[in-house]
């Protein structure tokens, strides 16, 4: 007999039919003739009931002594059933043993966090992580979905750079060949502004490195960033579209997991559910005014930490965005405000709840002169720059644009409290491995 090979998540679409489900047990306990397996597949869990009148008695025997983890085809009737938390079960008929798996070293009891990094290759089959994970693949579909129906064209920017946007010390030093040295790309913003130039609306989607010596729960040394740059585009203009852009990623969330970040992750959603337009707006000026009301003791010029971040997210019901920082705080190539030259014309979307910076960006400089004064500012070497300058030259346009951290947005939409849950394999100061 064929037996029609289903997943778990299709289950439905088979209820009275008899089935093969392919996957691992999960958990399982048993009632004197009745065998209750949890068997996950990837897709989903379900109970599989083994009745002892169903199956031969080697099968019977054969479910009570499964391991956690073994790998298993299991054949049943797929039948309704309103206690299940998918409505359906499956009633056992046959049931075969792929490789047994003894002695899962992650069991349902309580682990620490070192030993379940240690472990990060297996703890990821658990329900927990297996939701954070389709939380970030959702997550990243629907940046490339909104950029798509936005008319933008993805562009890959080189992982290799010959200097950093930012200065050298949180870079990552590498030998290249006889050209000396390397670096792992902080961003891809620079390559992004070519392509603006080229394209009109261009944006990048990769991994990007810091060697920043930070151990909170915010960083990491390998995350996933996506950059877009638009020609013709302000300041005002970046914020909107980073404000449309965060709109349309926490609805898609919530309406393909909205669910399961309540029951399973636990997971208050209404903070979520806030998130829509327009976004409040203050200037750097007025957030520092908010900070000093509250009994912090920051001065005018000083950036913001975790904890300036948590005071002023938590003034509002849904992200804000703060604009015009110091120039003094900002790259080179952040445009002055013509208004006041002390001020750059940049801005951060802040998250709700203490997750901080999500959004970071703004409007670039585009006058040659102006820009080449300003590398010469902060001591960076104009050969490594002749390329971005002569973006300046020929055709120079007003641009803007923004980066936005994949790990730090399913942080926030998922309610961790440290990005390494956010990532498969986190590379953190102390861990490289697995």
């Amino acid at each position: 007999m064929a037996w029609p090979i289903v997943s778990i998540r299709e289950i439905s679409r088979y209820e009275n039919q008899e089935v093969e489900l392919r996957g691992w047990l999960y958990n399982k306990r048993s009632s004197g003739k009745l065998h209750f397996l949890q068997i996950r597949d990837g897709s989903g869990i379900i109970q599989a009931v083994v009745f002892k009148g169903d199956v031969s008695p080697e099968i019977f025997e054969r479910a009570d002594h499964i391991g956690q983890e073994t790998s298993l085809r299991v054949r049943g009737l797929v039948r309704a059933d309103k206690r299940s938390p998918i409505g359906f079960e499956l009633s056992v008929k046959d049931l075969e043993v792929i490789q047994e798996a003894k002695d899962y070293p992650i069991t349902p009891k309580e682990h620490g966090v070192a030993y379940l990094m240690e472990h990060r290759h297996l703890w990821l089959r658990s329900v927990r992580q297996n939701v954070i994970l389709r939380v970030r693949h959702t997550l990243e579909k629907s940046i490339r979905d909104y950029f798509d129906l936005n008319g933008f064209t993805l562009v890959d920017a080189p992982v290799f750079t010959p200097a950093a946007c930012e200065g050298t010390s949180t870079l990552f030093e590498v030998p290249y060949f006889d050209l000396g040295k390397a670096y792992l790309t902080q961003s891809g913003q620079l390559y992004m502004e070519a392509a603006a130039m080229a394209l009109g609306k261009a944006y990048c989607f990769g991994p990007a490195f810091r060697a920043e010596k930070s151990k909170t729960r915010r960083h990491l040394t390998e995350f996933w960033m996506v950059e877009p740059e638009v020609a013709y585009l302000d300041l005002e203009g970046a914020m909107e579209l980073a404000e449309g852009l965060l709109c349309y990623l926490v609805d898609q969330v919530l309406a393909k997991h909205g669910s399961e970040l309540e029951t399973v992750l636990e997971r208050n959603t209404a903070v979520l559910r806030n998130t829509k337009k327009p976004f409040p707006r203050i200037t750097y000026t007025e957030a520092i005014e908010r900070l000093r009301a509250a009994g912090h003791p920051i001065q005018w010029g000083d950036d913001f930490g975790g904890d300036e971040e948590t005071v002023l997210a938590n003034q509002f019901d849904r992200p804000v965005i703060v604009h015009r920082y110091p120039a003094s705080l900002k790259a080179f190539y952040f445009k002055r405000d013509a208004s006041d030259p002390k001020l750059a014309l940049g801005m951060d979307i802040l998250a709700p709840e203490g997750y901080g910076e999500v959004v970071g960006g703004g409007q670039r400089e585009d006058d040659l002169a102006t820009l080449e004064q300003r590398l010469e500012e902060h001591q960076l070497p104009r050969e490594a720059f002749t390329w971005y300058l002569d973006l300046r030259k020929y055709g120079s346009v007003p641009h803007s644009g923004f980066g936005l951290g994949v790990e730090r947005t399913v942080a926030w939409l998922c309610g961790l409290h440290h990005v390494r849950e956010t990532i498969p394999f986190a590379r953190m100061m102390e861990r490289i491995t697995p």
